[in-house]
């Protein structure tokens, strides 16, 4: 009788290992999904939305009150090599790196604005520098009549850092008028001792925060520019709705979720008067402010 009484208690067991096995892929599974999502990217939820954020789809949680592009994709086009798109206009960003410029042809090629950079923070000393050709660029530009704003490459990792980039920046334009913003532009430098590895997003939002209040402060402009990676990732973009963003999304057309006035479209493109390659950009809307 006991052997009987036994059989029961085994044919149970036997149903209970494939639900074990379920349960065990299910977990698998689910967490194989969860370590598939970038840092701080939240599984879906009924308001999330999709996006393309340069490497996947994937769901982000809207930012609030930070507002949304409206811009047409069907209203894209391309033509010799350009990205056109209704009311915008065709402009370009120069360091030294493009040499000597002869502005008078880039302008005639139908180029109406530029973004100079003024200097750079070094990514593994931490110094400040000038662009070597930026007074140059900045003379030529405006005597060929194109509107020009200005970007510091920073390589900031506390507010204190970010506001000395503001201070040299506003320091070297000393006044001068710009038609266009100040452009803080942060970027993960891929080196060895690079002094920005590993930096959080709640720093960086700060940086660049403090970067823009500052040089509103001294009467310019302000904006951020990012590539879609930073800014669904990096930067808390409701702390800086109230200034220009400038989004690199090289295409034919932009996918970015968030409303930016500017938009860099190509980091190969070709100009007259410029031996090298050059960032090509559209701006939407009207010119910037001077201070």
């Amino acid at each position: 009788m006991a052997k009987l009484l036994e059989k029961p208690k085994r044919i149970r067991r036997l149903w209970l290992l494939p639900i074990a096995l379920l349960l065990l892929a299910t977990a698998v599974l689910v967490l194989a999904f969860w370590q598939l999502q970038p840092m701080g990217q939240a599984l879906p939820s009924p308001d999330s939305v999709t996006v393309n954020d340069g490497v996947r789809t994937v769901n982000i949680q809207p930012w609030e009150d930070v507002p949304v592009s409206d811009l047409a994709a069907e209203a894209f086009s391309v033509a010799d090599g350009l990205v056109i798109y209704d009311g915008a206009q065709q402009g370009i960003d120069v360091s030294e790196h493009q040499g000597e410029i002869d502005w008078e042809a880039v302008a005639g090629s139908g180029v109406s604005f530029v973004f100079v950079r003024l200097g750079y923070r070094g990514a593994t000393e931490g110094k400040i520098f000038s662009d070597l050709r930026f007074e140059e660029n900045l003379t030529g530009a405006r005597a060929a009549g194109l509107m020009v704003g200005v970007y510091f490459f920073s390589q900031a990792v506390n507010e204190r850092e970010a506001i000395e980039e503001a201070d040299f920046v506003t320091a070297v334009l000393n006044g001068r008028r710009l038609d266009l913003p100040v452009m803080f532009d942060w970027e993960p430098v891929d080196q060895e001792s690079s002094r920005t590895d590993g930096a959080e997003k709640r720093v960086v939002t700060a940086c660049a925060a403090a970067f823009c209040r500052r040089v509103a402060a001294s009467g310019y402009s302000a904006g951020v520019y990012f590539n879609r990676q930073q800014g669904y990732y990096s930067y808390d973009l409701s702390q800086l709705k109230d200034y220009a963003f400038w989004v690199a999304e090289p295409g034919d057309r932009p996918s970015f979720y968030y409303a930016f006035r500017f938009w860099q479209y190509s980091f190969s493109g070709t100009v007259p008067g410029i031996n090298t390659v050059v960032d090509r950009d559209l701006m939407f809307g009207e010119g910037g402010t001077a201070g």
